[in-house]
Order: C-alpha cells, then sequence, then structure tokens
C-alpha cells in the first residue's frame, strides 16, 4: 500500500511539474490551433476536418483537440486537457483569440467596404478575362514548371501573370479562385503599402521620427518611421517560431499587439542593426491608427484607399482585441486578388488610371535595407543580394512563412503568386516561369 501510495504521488508530483513548466507553451499551442481553426473554418470557408488534417496536422499543434461552436463562430482548443483557449469569428474583422469569457460578446468596430467590380475583366475587375495567347511563350514549359511544385511540395495555389494578362493558374484539391488563403507575413507588405498611400496624399512623412510617447524621454527617441518600415531600429526583439518568444507571445497571449516592440530597449545601433520582428510592423500599425482622428476612420482608410481600390475585395486583415490591424501576419485575400497587389506594384503604383502611389515609392520599398546584405526593403524582401542566382536582381517580392510569395517581376513584365504549406525550390521555379517567356 505503502508503494502505490509513493507511485501515485511521484506521478502527480510529475504532472504538476510538467504543467507548471509547460504551462507557457501550452497556451501558445492551444492558441495557435484555436486561432488558427476559427479563421480556417469561418473565413477561410474549410471544414475542421480539413483544417485538423492539412493546416494543424504539424507537432506539437496536432496534439491538441479542437471544437467549433458554429452558431456562436467559437474555435476551442485543448492541449492535453489541461489547457483550453477560444477564438471568437466578428465578420469584417476575422478571429481572435480571448483571453477572458466577457471577450466573446465584446464590441468592436467593422471598415466600411465597397462593391466587387463584376463587371470589369480581370485583373482590373472581377468578371473574365478574355483568353489570350502569347507567341513568345512555351506554354508547355511554363505549365510543367507550375504543376512541378504541387503535391510532395503541399502547394495550393500558383497564379501566373503576363502583361497583365493571366498566363497559368493551378490550385489543389479544396482550393479555388474564390478560397481565401491567408498570406501570414505578406502582411507587411500591405501595411507598408498603406505608408505609401499617405505618404503619396501628403498625410505622413516617413522621414519623421516615430511618435511614440514612451520613447521621447531616452534614445529611441531618435527612431524614425523609416527605421522601422527597414527593420533596421536597433531594438531588442526575438521572432522565433519554434520557441517561446517575443513574437508567439504577440501573436498569442496580448491583447494589444502593437505594445511589445514599442517596450523593447534598443540593443543594437539605429540604422545599422537590421533585424526582422513581426513587433515592428504591428507598432508601425499603431502608428498608422494615430494618424487618423478616429478608429474607424483608421479601419477604413486601410480599404477605402488601397484595399478595395484595386478590387481586393476578398481581402480581409484581422484584428486584435484591441482593434488594431495585426500587421505583422494575418490578412486573407483570393490568390486572384493577391496577384492585384503585385500588379499595382508593377505599375509603380497607378490602378485604372488613377495613382495611389508614387514610382518613388517602389523604388523606396525596394531599396536595401543596410546590414540586410541586399536582401530586404521597406516591409518586401529583395533579390538584390542575388538569394535566387537565376532571377534577375530587380525581383522583389511579399513573403509569408511556408512558403506565401507575391513575386514582382519588373523586368519581365511579370507578377507570380503561389500558397502553400511548406517551401520550396524558389529559385528554379521562377527560373523556369522565366525562361517560358521568349524575348
Amino acid at each position: 500500500m505503502k508503494i502505490a501510495k509513493r507511485c501515485i504521488l511521484i506521478l502527480l508530483l510529475v504532472s504538476l511539474f510538467f504543467g507548471v513548466y509547460n504551462y507557457p507553451k501550452l497556451n501558445i499551442l492551444a492558441g495557435y490551433s484555436a486561432k488558427n481553426t476559427a479563421s480556417s473554418v469561418f473565413l477561410g470557408g474549410r471544414t475542421l476536418a480539413f483544417t485538423n488534417a492539412t493546416d494543424n496536422n504539424f507537432s506539437p499543434v496536432d496534439f491538441a483537440t479542437d471544437t467549433v461552436d458554429f452558431g456562436n463562430k467559437v474555435a476551442s482548443s485543448s492541449a492535453f486537457g489541461l489547457l483550453s483557449r477560444k477564438a471568437v469569428y466578428r465578420e469584417g474583422v476575422g478571429a481572435v483569440l480571448t483571453l477572458n469569457s466577457s471577450d466573446e460578446n465584446s464590441n468592436y468596430l467593422v471598415p466600411k467596404r465597397t462593391k466587387a467590380d463584376n463587371i470589369t475583366p480581370f485583373p482590373f475587375g472581377n468578371a473574365p478575362q478574355k483568353d489570350t495567347v502569347f507567341n513568345n511563350i512555351d506554354y508547355v514549359n511554363l505549365h510543367k514548371t507550375v504543376n512541378s511544385i504541387f503535391g510532395e511540395n503541399k502547394t495550393r495555389a500558383v497564379l501566373v501573370l503576363y502583361k497583365d494578362q493571366l498566363i497559368a493558374e493551378k490550385y489543389a484539391d479544396g482550393f479555388d479562385k474564390d478560397a481565401r488563403i491567408l498570406g501570414w507575413s505578406m502582411t507587411k507588405s500591405l501595411m507598408s503599402t498603406v505608408f505609401g498611400v499617405l505618404q503619396y496624399q501628403n498625410k505622413i512623412n516617413i522621414a519623421d521620427r516615430a511618435p511614440i510617447d514612451s520613447w521621447q524621454k531616452d534614445a529611441r527617441k531618435n527612431i524614425t518611421i523609416h527605421n522601422l518600415l527597414q527593420m533596421n531600429s536597433g531594438l531588442e526583439w526575438d521572432e522565433n517560431y519554434n520557441e517561446i518568444s517575443d513574437a508567439t507571445k504577440m501573436l498569442f497571449l496580448e491583447r494589444d499587439m502593437t505594445k511589445m516592440q514599442e517596450e523593447k530597449p534598443l540593443t543594437g545601433i539605429t540604422n545599422a542593426s537590421w533585424n526582422y520582428s513581426s513587433g515592428t510592423s504591428n507598432l508601425l500599425s499603431k502608428i498608422l491608427r494615430k494618424q487618423f482622428l478616429s478608429h474607424q476612420a483608421y479601419l477604413d482608410f486601410w480599404y477605402a484607399d488601397f484595399i478595395d481600390k484595386i478590387g481586393m475585395n476578398s481581402m480581409v486583415v484581422e484584428t486584435d482585441l484591441s482593434g488594431n490591424y495585426v500587421a505583422s501576419s494575418y490578412a486573407w485575400a483570393t490568390a486572384r486578388d493577391w496577384a492585384k497587389f503585385g500588379l499595382l506594384y508593377l505599375h509603380n503604383g497607378r490602378w485604372n488610371g488613377e495613382q495611389l502611389f508614387t514610382k518613388d515609392w517602389v523604388s523606396y520599398a525596394t531599396t536595401p535595407t543596410p546590414t540586410s546584405n541586399g536582401t530586404y526593403g521597406a516591409q518586401f524582401w529583395l533579390n538584390a543580394g542575388k538569394p535566387f542566382k537565376d532571377v534577375p536582381k530587380s525581383m522583389y517580392f511579399a513573403d509569408g512563412y511556408q512558403g506565401q510569395r507575391v513575386y514582382v517581376l519588373p523586368d519581365q513584365d511579370l507578377v507570380v503568386v503561389r500558397f502553400g504549406l511548406s517551401g520550396f525550390e524558389e529559385n528554379m521555379f521562377l527560373k523556369g516561369i522565366i525562361e517560358s517567356i521568349k524575348n
């Protein structure tokens, strides 16, 4: 009997130690699963079974048990039965993790949207585009290249625009031209573009010091908006998704995701310490919010002056519990609408005869950040340092987790979009597309 009691006591102590030691990890694990499930089911329009079998099927997220309450639009995830998290879906601003029970029914603002243009042919509208056959395109090689990254590479969508014409489009089972897909960190490039639009409208100057009140009594007061856009502020930040880090705590434990980067000290030299930081992108979202007289105006501007202006009507940029756009990570749209974003840059900010930002902004966004080795601009990734050796140096792209991409190739008049659940051989893929087009 004594031996049995001792064994039970040891098991209880081990369980207690496991629970206490791993509680933060379990919190983030369940948080990721709940948030991803809510967004996938209610915003992406997928089933719980599909989401669990594809998006949530990697370790340790696959240890969480997910359920969906369709009536209240809530997803719940339990980590080993020790801890549960909930995410609630809010029409117009997406899903958000709750921190207490009152968050499930809290009030929130929704951006005003404009109706989709279903008369103008794609890509400048959503009506069918007339088939155009280019004599200089090797379509056999093009389709072979596109097909090569499906299957084992877990690609979900590929779309290629050449001279404003759709020349290739392919989807995996369960996806089509109307399926919203999460862009992850491609959202950073959207947020940067909002600054470009404001700059063109003379409503902001990115050379100004960042308007952060808490920085005004220390050296951080010298950090400019430009430094933040280039992720070259010198601020401390840990961007690690395999451990508990600044990035994971921000995304899965914070009510206001703009605060974590604001509270970090300087650990490097401003303008000489490039450090990739999702916290910086969300801090920039806060700076954008401060440019408007009301929260509603901040929410509306992203769509009225940019997103809906170019017909990205499927797009939803999700907000945190404090109503800030999560500029680091959470924009959803169809592959076709993401392609419109690339096309806007290919045309140097001009859309259907209207200028949203200038060619100077494109040059700025694609200028290498000091100490980034030619790989990063203003929330865009670059090929200036030739990480893709068979692709022109002028190519630049929006980049998201697991290989979400919008590539802009100005010299080739190309926009290439790829979505999936894993990385892939980007250099060979882009090389194959480029070589399919004869000069």
